[in-house]
C-alpha cells in the first residue's frame, strides 16, 4: 500500500515537478549559454522557457482527472486544487512576460528560477491539507519572495525593504509554527480534518485559543492584513516591478485559499460568531476584527499617498479586509466569492504594475505626478490603467464590481433571517466609497491634469502592450460575463466538498 501511495504521490506531483525541472533548465541554460547575450535577449529566452514550463504544467493539470487524497491530506488532487494551481500558473506566465523588458539585474537565470520555485511553493500550498507540508511550502514561497524583493542590487531601498520583509516574515513564521505545534499537541495529527475532529468540543481549550490567535497572526502577515501589514508598503514601492506584481497577485491567490482551508477545515467546531450583539468566542470574531482594521487602515491611509505603488499597497490591505469577510462566513458560496474576488483582483493588480513598469522605465519613478496627462502620451497605456483602477474601485461593468457585489451578498445570505453581519457589509461598502476617492485621484492625473511642457510620448514595448490589452480585456470580460469563471469555480468547490 505504501509503494502504491508513493507512486501515486509522484504521479500527482507531476505539475510541480515540471515547474521545478523548468527552473533548473533555465538556470543551467543561462549559466552555460545565455550569459554572452544582452540582458534583453537573456530575459526573453529565460522567460520563454519559463512560460513553456508553466504551460506544460497547466496542460498536465487539465488532463489529470484523478481525484485523490494521499496520506490524509499530504497531497490532494481535485478540481478545486487544479483551478487554484492553474490560476497561479497563469499569473506566473504574465509575470514572466512582464519581466522581458526589464533591466534591473544581470542575474536573469536566478531571477526566473526563484520565480518558478515560488510558484512551486504556491502549487503545493493549493494541493495540501497537512500542517507540515503547509509550513514547508510557505517557507519555500517566502524565502523566494524575500530574495526577489532584493534583486535590484543598485537600490539600497530594495535591500532595506527585503530585510524588513525577512524579519517580519521570520516573526510570522514563528507565530505560525507555534500555533501549528499547539494544534498537533491537541490532536496528535497534522491533517486538518483530523485536527478538527480532535479539537471539537462544547468549550474552547485555552491552548486552542492561543493556537487560533497565533495562526491568525501568521497568516495575517502573509496576506498583508492590518495590523500585520508593516512590510507591504515598502516592498510594493521599491521591489522590482515583476517581483512586486508577483507578490501582489499570485501569492495572494494561494495564501487566501490556504487561509480559508486552514480555518474552515482545521478549526471546524471552534468558529464562534461575529453576529451582533451576540459575539461568541472563536476564530470568526478574530478574523472579523482583522477585516475591520484592514478596511479602515488600508483605505484611510491610501488617501495620503503620492506614490502609485504605495497607494496600491494600502489598497491591497483594504482588499485583504474585504476578502477576509469570505473566510468569516466560511460557506461554499463564500469560497466561490473569495476565489472569484482574489483572481480578478490579481489580474487587475498585475495589470496596474505592468503600467507602472512602463512609466518607471520612461520617467524614473512611480510618483503620481509622472502620470499627469498620460492619456496624451500613451492612449493605450492610459486606457488599460483606467480599466484596472476602476476594477479595483468596484465600478461596473468591470470584474471588480461583480466580485464585491457577490461577496457582500454572500455575507448577508450567511445569516438568513438575521442581519447580524450587516455591520461588516455596511463598513465594507462605506470603505469602498472612500477608496473611490483615491482611485479617482489617479485617473484625474491621467485624464485631466495636463503633462509637463515638453514631455515626449511614452514608448510602450510591443509585448507590454499585448500583456496590458489581454489583462484589460480579461477584467472587462469577467465583469460583463462573470459566469465564465464563476461556473468553473462553483463546480470545483462542489466536487471538493469544502
Amino acid at each position: 500500500m505504501i509503494a502504491i501511495n508513493n507512486a501515486q504521490l509522484l504521479r500527482l506531483a507531476w505539475p510541480e515537478i515540471i515547474v521545478v525541472a523548468t527552473a533548473l533548465i533555465v538556470m543551467a541554460a543561462d549559466f552555460l549559454f545565455l550569459h554572452r547575450f544582452s540582458t534583453h535577449v537573456r530575459f526573453s529566452l529565460a522567460a520563454g522557457l519559463g512560460v513553456l514550463g508553466c504551460a506544460g504544467a497547466i496542460i498536465r493539470i487539465l488532463f489529470a482527472s484523478e481525484i485523490a487524497n494521499i496520506f490524509d491530506g499530504v497531497l490532494i488532487s481535485n478540481p478545486l486544487t487544479h483551478l487554484v494551481q492553474i490560476a497561479v500558473l497563469v499569473l506566473t506566465i504574465f509575470t514572466l512576460l512582464l519581466s522581458v523588458d526589464s533591466a534591473f539585474t544581470q542575474h536573469v537565470g536566478e531571477f526566473v528560477l526563484l520565480l518558478l520555485v515560488a510558484t512551486t511553493g504556491m502549487m503545493f500550498l493549493a494541493g495540501t491539507q497537512d500542517l507540515l507540508v503547509i509550513f514547508i511550502s510557505l517557507e519555500l514561497l517566502s524565502l523566494s519572495l524575500y530574495i526577489l524583493v532584493a534583486f535590484n542590487k543598485s537600490s539600497a531601498q530594495s535591500w532595506e525593504a527585503a530585510l524588513k520583509y525577512f524579519l517580519f516574515g521570520g516573526m510570522s513564521a514563528a507565530f505560525l509554527l507555534f500555533g501549528f505545534s499547539l494544534l498537533y499537541g491537541l490532536s496528535n495529527s497534522t491533517s486538518l480534518p483530523l485536527i478538527a475532529a480532535a479539537i471539537h468540543g462544547p468549550a474552547l481549550n485555552p491552548l486552542l485559543v492561543i493556537a487560533i490567535v497565533t495562526t491568525a497572526i501568521g497568516f495575517g502577515f502573509k496576506i498583508a492584513a492590518a495590523p500585520f501589514h508593516f512590510w507591504a508598503p515598502d516592498v510594493y514601492q521599491v521591489a522590482p516591478a515583476p517581483s512586486a506584481a508577483f507578490i501582489a497577485s499570485g501569492s495572494k491567490v494561494a495564501s487566501f485559499f490556504l487561509f480559508f482551508q486552514v480555518m474552515a477545515l482545521g478549526f471546524a467546531g471552534a468558529e464562534g460568531t461575529a453576529v451582533l450583539p451576540n459575539l461568541v468566542r472563536g476564530w470568526v470574531p478574530v478574523l472579523a476584527l482583522m477585516a475591520t482594521v484592514s478596511m479602515l487602515l488600508g483605505n484611510l491611509v491610501a488617501i495620503r499617498q503620492s506614490s502609485l505603488r504605495r497607494l496600491l499597497a494600502y489598497s491591497a490591505i483594504a482588499h485583504a479586509g474585504y476578502m477576509l469577510l469570505a473566510i468569516v462566513v466560511h460557506t461554499q458560496q463564500s469560497l466561490d466569492a473569495l476565489l472569484y474576488y482574489v483572481v480578478t483582483y490579481a489580474l487587475a493588480t498585475l495589470g496596474a504594475f505592468a503600467v507602472i513598469a512602463v512609466v518607471e522605465q520612461q520617467k524614473g519613478d512611480d510618483q503620481l505626478s509622472n502620470f499627469n496627462g498620460l492619456c496624451r502620451q500613451s492612449p493605450v497605456l492610459s486606457f488599460c490603467l483606467a480599466v484596472f483602477i476602476l476594477s479595483l474601485a468596484g465600478i461596473p461593468p468591470l470584474a471588480g464590481f461583480f466580485a464585491k457585489f457577490y461577496l457582500f451578498v454572500t455575507v448577508l445570505n450567511a445569516t438568513p433571517g438575521s442581519m447580524g453581519l450587516l455591520w461588516l457589509v455596511v463598513l465594507a461598502i462605506a470603505m469602498s466609497a472612500v477608496s473611490l476617492y483615491y482611485y479617482l485621484r489617479v485617473l484625474k492625473r491621467v485624464y485631466v491634469t495636463p503633462p509637463a511642457v515638453g514631455v515626449a510620448a511614452i514608448r510602450t514595448p510591443l509585448l507590454s502592450q499585448v500583456i496590458l490589452i489581454v489583462l484589460a480585456a480579461a477584467v472587462l470580460l469577467l465583469g460583463c460575463a462573470p459566469q465564465l469563471l464563476l461556473r468553473w469555480i462553483e463546480a470545483a468547490v462542489r466536487v471538493s466538498g469544502l
